[in-house]
């Protein structure tokens, strides 16, 4: 296929959730709140329609970017991954994927430049359609308040106040983090993101 320069891009910053009106704000759908944050912090609107995605093209540090919301649902993530990168010339290791992560306490964020999925079936469609090598950003989202609590119910749920709150602070440091990714700093956007804040 030909490509025009239009249609390049240097990064994809993949946010995961479920597209239906019901899944807003729960806590399986924070990849799709970081986009709508990221949107707004760097003037880029999402209001285009392909691959199986919502999207937006913008600019972040310099550099190309889409921000990309897939429609499949999140397990066939991949599904939409695949298709932006064909068509934007994007390579694997540029795509950036926020995602929650029920291991992880809520305000707490950890990215990994590679690895396997963990257990993420988002994160395991998109490993089956472009490898393990691309950075992904685990927000926590909390454990089930007791092992025999249904999970689905769980990442279904809605934050509290409260861990709105803790969410909505560590949104900044993750904005700032995927700047010096794009600048190819990945040890200073580690220090960035996973840092813990701490009270004196």
């Amino acid at each position: 296929m030909f490509f025009n320069k239009s249609q390049e891009a240097q990064y994809l910053i993949v946010g995961l959730g479920n597209p239906e009106k019901k899944y807003d704000n729960t806590r399986h759908n924070i990849g799709f709140s970081m986009i709508d944050y990221l949107s707004d912090k760097n003037s880029i609107t999402i209001n285009k329609c392909k691959f199986n995605s919502l999207f937006g093209k913008g600019e972040i540090c310099g550099s190309t970017v889409i921000l990309l919301k897939p429609l499949t649902y999140m397990n066939l993530s991949g599904k939409a991954v695949i298709q932006a990168i064909k068509f934007f010339k994007i390579p694997p290791q540029n795509v950036i994927v926020l995602t929650d992560d029920i291991s992880l306490d809520v305000g707490r964020v950890r990215l990994r430049l590679k690895g396997s999925a963990g257990g993420h079936n988002g994160l395991k469609s998109i490993i089956e359609n472009i490898g393990e090598d691309f950075p992904r950003i685990k927000i926590g989202v909390g454990k089930k308040p007791h092992p025999q609590y249904d999970l689905s119910k769980w990442v279904l749920g809605k934050f509290t106040p409260s861990e709105k709150v803790l969410i909505e602070e560590k949104f900044d440091d993750i904005n700032t983090g995927i700047g010096y990714i794009i600048k190819g700093n990945g040890l200073l956007a580690t220090n960035v993101i996973n840092a813990q804040k701490t009270s004196l």
